[in-house]
């Protein structure tokens, strides 16, 4: 407790305190600033100077303002009397008795009061009682100070739980009347602050009442937990390993939502027109800025307009700052620095009101690089964090870096912490080591290349022959000479046989480039792997798959990656599998791009999973996969489902020299309208095992069309037609067949003859007519293209609606159009304020899909489907696997069922592993397969698996195959109550067999 009383005679606090009387700073003005933790700055304190303050050392503040404040009242007090506590508590109790002495000099009124602050800021009078005070009357009045239960009793089943009290001040004073309050006329007054306890370190009230049975039950469960304060995000991670761009309009999505903390989210609201904020964020820089900006960290508010902070690299290097103002306004500023290539950067930024600080921190090696800029606007800056979206790398409107993006922080209504001085890499960045494989591959190919061109130039210059001048600076600038060449490959038999390539190939074709080296090694590891008969070979063949990716083959840095990543014939090694990863989907690899997708929708080592990193690598992919839909080429193949158990689907599958083919181009020449159309399908799109061969397809479609005058086939043939693919362009021709389709009742050829419609006569309305006929049908390209029309204001008659085209989207994508599914999704990550909410999780598993349909995937899984037709189980392996680790559920379930069939040649412990690994994966799928559940449920019960058995497990897995109609389900839970098992309650109630209970 401590008290602070007037001292009316004291002249020389008096004095001291007139002068402070000439800045107008009244008591109930420091009230105002004591009771409103955000407004303390009127007695000169910053919040940021106790953030990190204990509770104690800030209330020891107050207690030093409220006594120069109260002190600073004297000094406008009259001689009205005086009022003082006798017996004031420490501390609120439950009706205290508390003697009140005063006197007056003239009619008056003594008031008694209990204020109390709270942590948001706010104020509340708890207890107030006054009477009035005669002239020259001096007593003691003996007053029942109430304290409410809920300050100073444990919550309880009773007594609900209250905001966090600030303080609690116990006051009295003197003033004319009974609506004066204690700074509104000069009055004598004594204030005493009171201890506050938390919450649960108060005791227990003992109740007079009985509670009901099942209050009772709930307050006796209960009573012991420990409340915890809700998790806010006051640091957002906006990314928290690293993101490989490709340069592309693609980048990582977050949004945040407002603090629940009422303090937080007071304080932010407050700071929208006052900021107060970082961010730090992480970057490799592969390439210069290609376009005139590349984003780095963008915040696009809910008009897609650019708030702030945006920041930006330019085509010079140096960094953009843009923010936007209270005016409507944007201003922006250029660093004094730049940004340097092949090192990691840590570029923060912070803004204070008006003044912005921007600075740099590179390392590489022990080699550091520091710099610092510093902005003051000419306008006030606004920043509401909630409102719209920030990307890390491309957006809608513009590219990201070419490069690496790493760990991203926004520090909210705060500063930079004090450890952001110290330049450490981040623990994600060290253990990929990026920058270290850059510097070994440098290594590697300078010193290949010049070997080589020795070599070259040895057998093909004359002595007095000139050099031209790049090879003259290669030879005469190396930093390696001949003899440290030769002792260097000499050592080291991988690359000394790489080197006796790139010199084979020097002296045949003369210089050759880095690109052809790596394409001709990856072939050769691939045909030595094809005629190995054990996966001892790929121990053998890592270094050379390592330097062709090197060298520059992205095929080869993906099966490096994923060979690492499953520990097939190698030591599982998952932060090289992860960085070769990194390195091939930075050069835009599409498988490369599915795998860093996949794992991060399901997190993988150290990560948790993240649907927004997921989705910017899923969308990539997805798009491309819609523009190599419209551009068929030998190196696509359809993609299909196929699981190698499945007899049928095997037995379906034909190519050019089987006996199904035959038969069909038999069929198709007898004038069988089926035959014609699976034949130009299986020839244009590559199934069923059949080559593409657009040329050929396109005459089993003018067959179907022209002679057999079936609407599939005109239909098929007049979209050739329309598009020149396989055949010259005839638009004109092309239309006769669409209304000829359409006469027999083609849906599809509705939807095309609108897209001419729309494409060559530019008739919107008769457009939009077909394809509200097409998609009241069904179709899905109808709804796609409508949607399309509402996205951008083309419908007739209409504005441009984002929610109406969303109703569409969702229409084409649930009926199985790509681009529906994309669109769909590209709304789902951003949103529609106020009409369609974020749902990351759905849009990830869109574009899933829709990357899952890509044409230079499938041709991977057709390569692993022929190599186990020949026999060659090693290279099936090798090519599933590379769609395994890439998140398709088919090609998963196969890499297990060949582990499984080839157990004999493989490591039992392989096999083990390798089945628990995909099987598991295949089952995480939507629709498992029902073996798969089988082989799960087997080696859980096994105990060679986990070295336990896990019954409830494998019952699970047992069961859920049942529910697919899969008699061995059934079977093996027989088998489990024929061993002694006992089945869980879940499983017996979901298969309605309580009775056996």
């Amino acid at each position: 407790m401590r008290i602070w009383r007037n001292q009316p005679n004291n002249a020389t606090i008096c004095a001291t305190v007139h002068h402070e009387r000439s800045k107008k700073l009244h008591f109930n003005q420091i009230q105002v600033a004591l009771f409103n933790p955000n407004l303390l700055g009127v007695v000169g304190f910053r919040r940021g100077m106790m953030g990190d303050l204990p509770k104690s050392c800030f209330c020891l503040c107050l207690h030093v303002i409220i006594s120069m404040s109260l002190t600073g009242c004297l000094s406008l007090s009259s001689s009205t009397g005086n009022v003082d506590f006798l017996d004031a508590p420490g501390e609120p109790v439950s009706d205290c008795p508390l003697r009140v002495k005063y006197s007056c000099f003239q009619s008056s009124v003594v008031h008694v009061q209990v204020l109390l602050s709270f942590d948001t800021g706010a104020t509340s009078v708890v207890f107030h009682k006054y009477w009035t005070c005669e002239p020259g009357h001096t007593g003691t009045r003996l007053v029942t100070v109430s304290f409410p239960d809920w300050l100073v009793y444990r919550p309880d089943w009773i007594i609900r739980g209250s905001a966090w009290v600030l303080s609690c001040l116990l006051r009295a004073w003197i003033g004319p009347d009974e609506s004066t309050g204690p700074g509104r006329f000069p009055g004598t007054s004594v204030t005493v602050i009171l201890d506050i306890h938390s919450p649960l370190s108060r005791p227990f009230k003992q109740h007079q009442l009985c509670a009901k049975w099942d209050t009772d039950l709930l307050w006796r469960v209960r009573r012991d937990d420990m409340p915890q304060c809700l998790e806010e995000n006051e640091v957002a991670s906006l990314l928290s390993t690293m993101y490989a761009s490709t340069g592309e309009r693609y980048g990582i999505i977050k949004t945040l939502q407002p603090f629940r903390n009422e303090v937080l989210e007071g304080l932010r609201i407050k700071s929208i027109y006052y900021p107060w904020f970082a961010v730090s964020l992480w970057v490799l820089l592969e390439k210069p800025c290609s376009n005139r900006l590349c984003g780095l960290l963008l915040h696009i508010d809910s008009e897609n307009n650019y708030a702030t902070p945006s920041m930006f690299l330019t085509d010079t290097g140096k960094i953009h700052v843009q923010v936007h103002g209270d005016a409507g306004h944007s201003s922006a500023f250029l660093s004094s620095f730049q940004v340097p290539l092949h090192q990691w950067c840590r570029i923060t930024l912070e803004i204070l009101g008006r003044v912005a600080e921007i600075s740099i921190a590179c390392t590489e090696g022990q080699q550091k690089f520091v710099s610092t800029a510093e902005h003051v606007f000419g306008m006030n800056v606004m920043l509401d964090d909630t409102h719209g979206y920030f990307v890390i790398g491309g957006g809608k409107f513009v590219g990201g870096i070419e490069g690496y993006y790493g760990p991203a922080t926004y520090y909210r209504i705060q500063e930079l912490p004090a450890d952001q001085a110290e330049i450490h890499l981040p623990p994600i960045i060290s253990k990929v080591n990026i920058t270290g494989w850059f510097q070994s591959c440098e290594n590697f190919k300078s010193e290949l290349f010049l070997s080589a061109l020795d070599a070259s130039l040895a057998v093909k210059r004359p002595s007095d022959s000139c050099l031209d001048t790049y090879t003259e600076l290669q030879v005469n600038h190396s930093t390696v000479n001949s003899t440290q060449q030769c002792m260097f490959f000499e050592t080291n038999p991988y690359r000394r046989q790489v080197a006796q390539l790139t010199k084979l190939l020097s002296q045949k074709y003369g210089r050759v480039n880095a690109s052809a080296v790596g394409r001709i090694l990856y072939a050769l590891v691939l045909r030595k792997i094809s005629t190995a008969h054990s996966l001892d070979v790929i121990t053998r063949m890592m270094p050379f798959l390592l330097q062709s990716g090197c060298l520059g083959d992205n095929r080869a840095l993906h099966l490096a990656s994923v060979l690492y990543s499953s520990g097939l014939g190698v030591k599982r090694q998952p932060y090289t599998a992860w960085l070769l990863s990194l390195l091939a989907a930075q050069k835009d690899w599409r498988l490369a791009l599915l795998r860093l997708g996949h794992m991060h929708h399901v997190g993988d080592l150290e990560m948790t999973p993240d649907r927004d990193l997921s989705y910017a690598y899923y969308i990539n992919i997805a798009r491309q996969t819609s523009i190599d839909q419209k551009n068929p080429s030998p190196q696509q193949t359809f993609v299909e489902l196929i699981h190698l158990n499945d007899e049928e689907t095997l037995k379906a599958q034909t190519n050019e020299n089987d006996d199904l083919f035959y038969w069909l181009k038999l069929q198709a020449r007898s004038g069988v309208a089926e035959a014609e159309q699976a034949m130009g399908r299986m020839l244009f799109w590559g199934q069923q095992g059949v080559s593409p061969d657009i040329q050929t397809a396109v005459k089993h479609y003018e067959r179907g069309a022209t002679k057999l005058h079936d609407p599939v086939s005109m239909y098929d043939y007049a979209i050739v037609l329309l598009t020149g693919q396989g055949v010259p362009k005839d638009v004109q021709r092309a239309v006769t067949f669409l209304k000829k389709a359409i006469e027999q009742g083609s849906v599809p050829a509705i939807t095309a003859l609108g897209w001419y419609y729309e494409q060559y006569e530019k008739d919107y309305k008769k457009a939009v007519h077909l394809w509200e006929e097409a998609d009241a049908k069904g179709h899905p390209d109808a709804a796609m293209n409508l949607g399309v029309f509402y996205s951008q204001g083309l419908y007739p008659g209409q504005p441009a609606d984002q929610f109406k085209a969303y109703k569409y989207y969702l229409k084409s994508a649930q009926r199985g159009h790509i681009n529906g599914g994309i669109e769909l999704a590209d709304i789902w990550i951003h949103g529609i304020p106020g009409r369609v909410a974020r749902r990351p999780a759905d849009a990830v598993l869109w574009v899933k899909w829709a990357s899952e349909q890509n044409g230079y995937l499938g041709t991977v899984l057709r390569n692993g489907l022929n190599a186990y037709f020949r026999g060659d189980w090693i290279m099936s392996l090798i090519y599933y696997l590379s769609a395994a680790e890439s998140g398709f559920e088919a090609a998963q379930f196969n890499v297990a069922y060949l582990c499984e069939l080839n157990s004999v040649s493989l490591d039992p412990a392989l096999v083990t592993q390798c089945m628990l690994r995909y099987y598991n994966m295949s089952i995480q799928a939507q629709d498992p397969d029902p073996y798969a559940l089988i082989r799960m449920g087997d080696l859980f019960y096994g105990e060679q698996a986990l070295g336990r058995k896990e019954v409830s497990d494998a019952a699970e897995l047992y069961k859920q195959a049942a529910l697919k109609n899969e008699p061995q389900g059934w079977y093996n839970l027989g088998l489990l109550v024929q061993n002694g098992e006992s089945l869980p309650f879940s499983v017996l109630s979901e298969l309605n067999l309580l009775h056996l209970h």
